[in-house]
């Protein structure tokens, strides 16, 4: 299970200070009387940025994993929020997606683009139409894109913005904003994604 840590800096500063040594969690997110043997759980590896590892703890009694996700880095997607916001964000200026889609992403071919680019901004959309309707007295004027929350929220990063005003909402948002686990073939949602057991790496605590 996702959690958030709130986080101010970026992906390649929570590198360089080892920001996952200051993410702690003080309590069981299942347990708030204690009394569960919850401990930390060492660390898993992101890919982008090199060097990023996530804190995670772990209750023996509920059989549930908890990570902190610093508040820079995108939800069940590589890389960061403010990656995943630019590519959004050249298809909101562009004249059509397929326009926006012709200058990202060389290293692929144009259909990889393409999906690449769809699937980040139905996310992105996605979670803008439930953040209208979770604070409308704050949003339900704004449409849904980051345009238009950039300019209701005076931020330059929306996404990381967010992140921190719908906590509350978190594992009931979609990725890569939020937290809640991708849907099941059939109906449902999977469990909150369990990481194996495991010391860290040699140095990596240093």
């Amino acid at each position: 299970m996702q959690l958030r840590f709130a986080y101010a800096n970026t992906g390649e500063e929570y590198v360089k200070r080892k920001g996952w040594q200051q993410a702690t969690l003080s309590r069981c997110p299942l347990h708030a009387q204690g009394g569960c043997r919850f401990a930390r759980h060492g660390t898993y590896a992101r890919v982008s940025p090199p060097g990023t590892l996530i804190t995670r703890y772990y209750c023996p009694d509920g059989h549930r994993t908890f990570s902190l996700l610093p508040d820079c880095y995108a939800a069940r997607l590589s890389g960061q929020l403010s990656e995943v916001e630019a590519v959004v964000r050249a298809v909101e200026q562009a004249p059509s997606q397929a326009a926006a889609c012709a200058g990202l992403r060389l290293d692929i071919e144009l259909p990889g683009v393409q999906r690449f680019v769809t699937r980040r901004v139905q996310a992105v959309q996605a979670a803008l139409v439930v953040i209208k309707g979770l604070v409308p007295e704050r949003f339900g004027a704004c449409v849904p894109t980051l345009l238009a929350f950039a300019l209701m929220l005076g931020v330059p990063e929306v996404l990381v913005a967010l992140r921190g005003i719908a906590e509350s909402w978190l594992q009931e948002l979609p990725r890569p904003l939020g937290f809640c686990p991708r849907p099941r073939p059939g109906g449902g949602r999977d469990r909150a994604r369990q990481h194996r057991a495991g010391a860290d790496p040699p140095g990596l605590l240093a």
